[in-house]
């Protein structure tokens, strides 16, 4: 019997689960397969990317799972280079057509591209989207403090959530403070770190403690500070472990122990100065 998910609830009402499943560096033909397992043992959320090239492969996954519509919950992302009002309502509808679905549930700027200086633009087209019912929630990806503030100061509709690299030894916690205060929910992409945390002694101990992997360890970890997570494997096996976190608990000091493992350990590009 698949596992329930917890869900949160984001700052327009919708409820998003909050451990899902993420395909970046996934190949297209490898998409399907993963997702499908995914879906199988019971994750609900999806979170791709125009510029994963994989949207078409979640599609098919999708489509073979026959799960209604309304159980899953799907999230993609606008590319740097489509960003604009009329290129990001465009890249939308292709995104749409490449999933095979009617709306999204989730559609965010990838990342605040601050050389280009569009995304306020974007996040009008984003705006009309939301308007229009044809994506549940919106929100960005890799946003700072003063990117979001723009947005907030526009006036308009603010972001759901902001999904950022979040793990042991990059917590980020200034942006994770941000979000909190103005409403936004922090979702943790790189959350196992690509694996670099998962030797730690203090992540090892507290792993032979709790008789859990390393990796469900930290996903715990995520869980129990209230961030929504997506982590990904294409490996059956770990992709069912990794629904395991939701099944044991962490103490205060565990939590205090893992927090001290920050080093700004950054595995991807630093969003103020990332203009690809």
């Amino acid at each position: 019997m698949p596992i329930t998910i917890p869900t949160v609830t984001l700052n327009n009402g919708v409820e998003i689960p909050q451990l899902g499943f993420g395909v970046f560096q996934v190949p297209d033909a490898e998409t399907t397969a993963a997702v499908t397992t995914a879906l199988q043992v019971g994750y609900r959320s999806i979170d791709t990317a125009a510029v994963y090239g994989n949207e078409a492969g979640t599609g098919r996954a999708l489509a073979e799972s026959e799960l209604e519509r309304s159980e899953l919950f799907i999230t993609t992302k606008l590319w740097n280079a489509e960003q604009g009002y009329d290129t990001t309502l465009a890249a939308f509808d292709a995104s749409l057509a490449k999933l095979g679905l009617e709306y999204l549930d989730m559609y965010l700027i990838h990342w605040p591209s601050p050389a280009r200086d569009s995304y306020l633009e974007t996040w009008r087209a984003f705006e009309k989207l939301y308007a229009d019912g044809r994506v549940r929630a919106i929100g960005v990806s890799n946003f700072l403090p003063e990117h979001l503030q723009r947005i907030i100061d526009a006036g308009g509709t603010v972001p759901a959530v902001n999904q950022i690299e979040v793990h042991p030894a990059l917590q980020q916690r200034s942006i994770q403070d941000f979000n909190h205060e103005h409403g936004i929910r922090t979702e943790a992409w790189s959350p196992l770190a690509k694996g670099t945390v998962l030797a730690d002694p203090i992540i090892t101990s507290i792993a032979a403690r709790a008789d859990r992997t390393p990796a469900q360890v930290v996903l715990r970890w995520h869980l129990q500070q209230d961030r929504i997570v997506i982590p990904k494997s294409v490996t059956p096996a770990r992709i069912a472990e990794n629904l395991d976190a939701m099944s044991f608990e962490l103490t205060d000091d565990e939590l205090a122990r893992i927090d001290s493992l920050e080093s700004d350990g950054r595995t991807g590009p630093d969003p103020a100065t990332f203009n690809r």
